[in-house]
């Protein structure tokens, strides 16, 4: 079994074992991915430097969790879905323009 399969499994297990798959619409769960990458955020806030890695993989994880628990609800297959968007970027951002720069995708030269 995939990695992937196995934690979204896992995930699908302790939303069922609570009952909790009828709060779990994907508005709602969109609003808990941005909730939580929020909390993420304010890891970093007043110092990028030094940061509390522990807090950080807490708050990574509850973001991940979501977005598992929203493609679940959306039946959407993860590891398809980012391939996808990467095939997307790659062609949005070509190594020659893209590399070493930040630049937006509809900006690069």
């Amino acid at each position: 079994m995939e990695k992937l399969d196995y934690i979204k499994e896992e995930i699908d297990k302790f939303v069922k074992e609570r009952d909790w798959e009828k709060f779990h619409t994907p508005e709602n769960l969109a609003k808990s991915i941005s909730i939580e990458a929020s909390e993420l955020l304010e890891c970093f806030q007043w110092d990028n430097n030094n940061f509390d890695l522990e807090a950080v993989k807490e708050e990574l994880a509850d973001v991940f969790n979501y977005c598992f628990q929203l493609a679940s609800v959306l039946d959407l297959d993860i590891s398809k879905i980012i391939l996808e968007k990467m095939e997307k970027n790659r062609k949005k951002y070509p190594i020659e323009k893209a590399k070493g720069v930040s630049t937006k995708y509809d900006k690069l030269k």
